[in-house]
């Protein structure tokens, strides 16, 4: 392929993206929860080769890991639905409170606009019975993503459990596709993907933790109602990068709304979400995740939104590592490592317009505040 001209080598690489994008969005059921089973197998791997080194079987070294994880996923499932089966018992006061607010706005409607309270009324009326259409068909296709989500969860624990079982076959697949001499480089590589797979899902992990104790214990020290609710809501959706934390702000304001008719405590959530966001964003999650997984702001948004376009809620999570794992495959390749530049954020101090050498595929000087 080196012999090839450059306009073809080019036009194969867009090919290859496009039949790669077109292979994910038709199978995106199949591949995943392969994908999603790679990563997690990956977070497990420490503790399967603790448990073999104390000399256990494999199986059971296998095992043991994808059985405290199902235990944790279980322990979450369980608080998530005891918050919401609180929620739903205070469903009297959140008719009475929405009516309170909605006659408010009604009120201000009036004060600032001609239109009648009728008039409001009706257009209430009409985009209800909008919703509850709308609602009604989504209703009608849970059946079908409910059995999605119970075959994804089911095939998880398989794939990973086959995924440890028979990772040596996978490396020597892998290591095959190269010539000795690049061995080396594919190792390094593998290791380097182990490293910032298990660095960035154990670090989301922990934020989890500590965003739910952060937000939902302070919260609920001020004296907001459905405190834990909302901080555990927040801290999953924070796992979507950039636009989950918008969705969670938007369900924390709503929540507290249904829960209360006045407007301090929607206030004191949106001020405490900026603070815990803020703590999390500049001093906590750097620490944790440290700078290994370095993609630029601006494919990290194409990412999640291609992500979420192919699989939804799980492929807007794996967006980011998967980004990650393909910068670290492009810049070990001489063929590829413009894509690997093209996804990462060390800038060049100059501009490659006046400056030939920063058109080349060599490190190049960064500007500063860029750490290489």
């Amino acid at each position: 392929m080196t012999d090839m001209p450059l306009t073809v080598k080019r036009s194969i690489e867009l090919l290859g993206l496009v039949l790669l994008v077109a292979i994910l969005v038709v199978g995106n059921n199949i591949i995943m929860p392969v994908i999603m089973a790679f990563f997690i197998s990956i977070v497990v791997l420490p503790v399967y080769r603790f448990l073999i080194r104390k000399k256990l079987p494999e199986a059971i070294a296998i095992i043991l890991p994808i059985l405290l994880l199902v235990i944790l996923i279980g322990l979450l499932v369980w608080f998530f639905s005891a918050q919401v089966g609180i929620l739903v018992s205070d469903f009297p006061q959140i008719k009475n409170n929405v009516n309170i607010h909605l006659k408010a706005l009604s009120n201000w409607v009036n004060s600032v606009s001609h239109i009648s309270t009728t008039e409001q009324l009706k257009f209430i009326t009409e985009k209800s019975d909008d919703l509850l259409g709308m609602a009604g068909k989504a209703a009608s296709g849970a059946a079908v993503t409910l059995t999605s989500v119970f075959v994804f969860v089911g095939l998880l624990p398989i794939y990973i459990y086959l995924m440890l079982f028979y990772k040596d076959i996978l490396l020597r697949f892998i290591f095959m596709w190269f010539k000795p001499e690049h061995h080396p480089k594919v190792k390094e590589a593998i290791y380097e993907t182990e490293a910032i797979i298990k660095s960035y899902l154990v670090g989301l992990l922990i934020q989890v933790s500590y965003m739910t104790i952060l937000l939902g214990g302070i919260l609920f020290l001020v004296g907001i109602k459905h405190a834990l609710l909302i901080g555990v809501i927040f801290a999953i959706l924070n796992l979507i990068p950039y636009v989950g934390a918008l969705i969670g702000n938007i369900i924390g304001v709503l929540l507290t709304l249904t829960s209360s008719t006045e407007l301090w405590p929607v206030i004191t959530v949106l001020i405490v979400i900026a603070v815990v966001q803020f703590l999390d964003n500049n001093i906590l999650m750097p620490r944790i995740v440290g700078s290994k997984v370095k993609i630029n702001a601006l494919f990290a948004i194409l990412g999640v939104i291609i992500g979420g376009s192919i699989a939804g809620v799980s492929g807007m999570f794996l967006s980011l590592p998967v980004i990650a794992v393909l910068k670290v495959i492009f810049d070990r390749t001489v063929m590829f490592k413009q894509w690997g530049v093209l996804l990462g954020d060390e800038r060049p101090a100059k501009s490659p317009m006046s400056f030939a050498t920063f058109r080349k595929k060599k490190p190049v000087t960064l500007k500063a505040g860029t750490e290489k």
